[in-house]
């Protein structure tokens, strides 16, 4: 890799905040690994969206389908 290009991704990555930073430094992590095993890294959704500190429970899927059926079923269905 040619060194400006390295120093351009260096001083985009020092722009952002440190939390970003950390997902930069993740995601060449994962593509050094991928390119050292030679096969894809898979990487789990619910993983990358753990640090969001939200769960979904069943009364909160179902009050979305309802939501979102209702304006297919009519005004008069409810």
């Amino acid at each position: 890799m040619s060194t400006n290009l390295v120093e351009e991704i260096a001083a985009k990555a020092a722009t952002l905040p440190i939390e970003q930073q950390r997902e930069v430094l993740q995601v060449v992590e994962s593509l050094a690994a991928l390119s050292i095993k030679g096969k894809p890294l898979r990487r789990k959704l619910k993983g990358d969206l753990a640090h969001l500190g939200s769960s979904v429970t069943s009364e909160d899927i179902e009050e979305a389908r309802r939501e979102m059926w209702r304006g297919y079923m009519g005004e008069d269905a409810e």
